[in-house]
This record gives C-alpha cells, structure tokens and sequence, in this order.
C-alpha cells in the first residue's frame, strides 16, 4: 500500500474517533481506500456527488455511512439502499457489515454503472438495481434512504417495500425529521435519534415497524 494510501486511512480513522467511534482496523480502512480513490477517479468525468475534495467525502460520505452501519439492529439479512446514487450508506454498510445482503437501487444509468463496479472492485455482498426502487418486487429487512430525491414520497415508496418488524433507517436533516416520519405512516416505532457527527445537524433516525397495517 502507497503512503498516500496508507495516509487516507489514517485521516479516516481520525475523523471516526473525532466523531466518537472506533477505528476500522487494517483490512477494513484499505478497502474504504479503494472505494475512495475509484469514487475520486469517477466523480472527475461522472458527476457522482457534489462533494468532491477527499477530506469532504470522507467527513461527510464516509464517517455518516460508517456510523449507520454500526447503528443498525443485529439480525438484518436483507438490506435495500434506496437511490443509492454513489453508494452512501449502501456500500458502507456492505463493508462493515457482511452478513447483510445489500442491494443498491440507482435509477440513473451512470450511477448504477459506478455502483455496478463498486461492487466488482471491493468484492461485496451487494447487487446494484439499475431502476427505481418502487418496481422491485420483493420486500426487505431494512431499507435506508438518504440524500434521495424528493424524500417524502420516496419514504412513503420504502415503506410498501419493508417486511413486518422491518427497519427504515433516515438519515435526514433535522428540520425534515417530523415529515418524514408522517410519510413513513403510523405504524412505525421509532428509537432515539443519533447525531450524525459527519455532518452540520444531520440525524439517524431508525423506525421498527411494530403494525401490519391492511393494503
């Protein structure tokens, strides 16, 4: 591994203790490398994310994605990363947690084609879905929605998608919180909401579906 490699896996695991959780260890912080410097090298002719210095996407992309993954419940097989766009919290979530099956919904052709080689290069447990998430037919233990276009709707969509005492996991600004919450329906429970330290008053917030409602 190169020194400037070696340097970007310190400078995350810096950032993860400044946010209060623990390193990744050796094998892990490579991987995250990886995944680092293919998004850098797509994001300079794909517009993947508008946040394009390393420091930026590892702050904000990265330390948020690693926190939701590790906030997760235990015993979540199957996980939907609804409008992945660039893979955050999907890809993350497929590094730090293995035993999750992860797939990532990206209806944007060029997106999809990035996650698509994502997920080749890092050698993960996820399948991309080159579409909209609402046309998948199967439904999920979890499903995470973040930075997703038109989020109300896109919340409401998840949800027809979650299994019964599945978990939607937000991760949203504070001022969006209580609609977003409305949109998800009355049948949800939610647990306390986690301060995403990544970035400026951004929260985590998990919904257990405790009701079935009648379709």
């Amino acid at each position: 591994m190169s020194e400037g490699l070696h340097s970007t896996g310190e400078r995350l695991n810096a950032l993860l203790a400044e946010a209060g959780l623990a390193p990744l260890d050796g094998v892990l912080a490579g991987r995250f490398e990886d995944y680092l410097s293919l998004l850098l090298r797509w994001n300079a002719r794909v517009n993947l994310t508008a946040i394009r210095d390393e420091e930026g996407i590892l702050r904000r992309h990265f330390v948020e994605s690693i926190a939701c993954a590790r906030l997760l419940p235990a015993g979540i097989a199957t996980l939907l990363d609804f409008g992945s766009g660039a893979g955050f919290p999907g890809i993350p979530i497929a590094l730090c947690r293995p035993e999750i099956a992860v797939t990532l919904a990206e209806s944007q052709g060029k997106k999809a084609a990035f996650l698509r080689e994502a997920v080749r290069v890092l050698g993960v447990a996820a399948t991309v879905h080159s579409g909209r998430a609402e046309v998948l037919h199967k439904v999920f233990d979890c499903i995470t929605l973040r930075a997703v276009d038109k989020m109300g709707i896109a919340v409401q969509s998840a949800a027809r998608l979650l299994r019964p005492r599945g978990w939607l996991a937000l991760m949203t600004a504070n001022t969006e919180l209580d609609a977003l919450k409305a949109a998800a329906g009355a049948e949800f429970a939610w647990r306390p909401l986690v301060l995403l330290r990544g970035g400026e008053e951004r929260l985590l917030a998990l919904g257990n579906r405790e009701i079935s409602l009648p379709v």
